[in-house]
């Protein structure tokens, strides 16, 4: 269906078929100790924050929980599974998280407490980062699908494209104007759109697929 130089866009951005006493929590899924299905509370013994819940602290003791390692950034970030990420909504989400469990606001707490709110920091950050970056999103998409790119592997790459990103290189290491930069960076920008077309097309045959994989199901 893609060949050439399409297809080879297509394969590199990876969708080629194949905590604080008295705050109020944020309505996000609740945290859990990974592996670890008990929603009883680590501090309290009484029932905790369900594995999908609306917070990260006991509603009974207000003890931060531990993080959730099985939940996909998106759901914590609060955006849809999709490429297109609001990124200003991103931000927001971001900055709410760090309020609420950033390491500075469980200096006086328990130990526990102060080591899940450094792994719940740690989560969000990396969550931010690689949803705010494109690349890092689609990438992370296609992990999610089950399939990864080997980081420094040219992954069957069709040798014209390779050629194609080698010149690009080769340009951007010669360019001594702004003249020469902005023609690079053309070059690079009409890459990007015809990337996102794709990956827009590539999420209605995601949705096609499911539908599929429903009728399956024998009834």
């Amino acid at each position: 269906m893609w060949g050439g130089r399409t297809g080879a866009l297509l394969r590199v951005w990876g969708l080629w078929p194949a905590g604080v006493r008295g705050r109020r929590p944020l309505g996000c899924n609740a945290a859990s100790l990974a592996g670890n299905n008990s929603p009883q509370c680590w501090n309290c013994g009484g029932p905790g924050v369900p594995k999908r819940g609306d917070g990260f602290f006991c509603p009974q003791c207000r003890a931060l929980q531990p993080p959730d390692l099985t939940r996909d950034y998106f759901s914590l970030m609060d955006c849809n599974r999709a490429f297109g990420v609001d990124t200003a909504k991103l931000q927001n989400r971001y900055q709410q998280l760090q309020r609420l469990v950033h390491p500075d606001f469980f200096s006086q707490r328990s130990q526990t407490e102060k080591d899940f709110s450094e792994k719940h920091a740690t989560l969000v950050n990396d969550a931010y980062k690689t949803l705010l970056a494109p690349l890092s999103r689609g990438l992370y998409l296609l992990k999610l699908h089950g399939v990864e790119i080997p980081e420094g592997t040219d992954y069957a790459m069709d040798q014209q494209f390779l050629m194609e990103i080698m010149e690009i290189n080769e340009k951007l290491a010669e360019a001594q104007s702004e003249a020469a930069m902005k023609e690079v960076e053309s070059i690079v920008r009409d890459d990007f759109e015809k990337a996102k077309e794709i990956l827009t097309k590539m999420r209605y045959f995601s949705n096609v697929e499911e539908k599929i994989k429903l009728k399956k199901i024998p009834l």
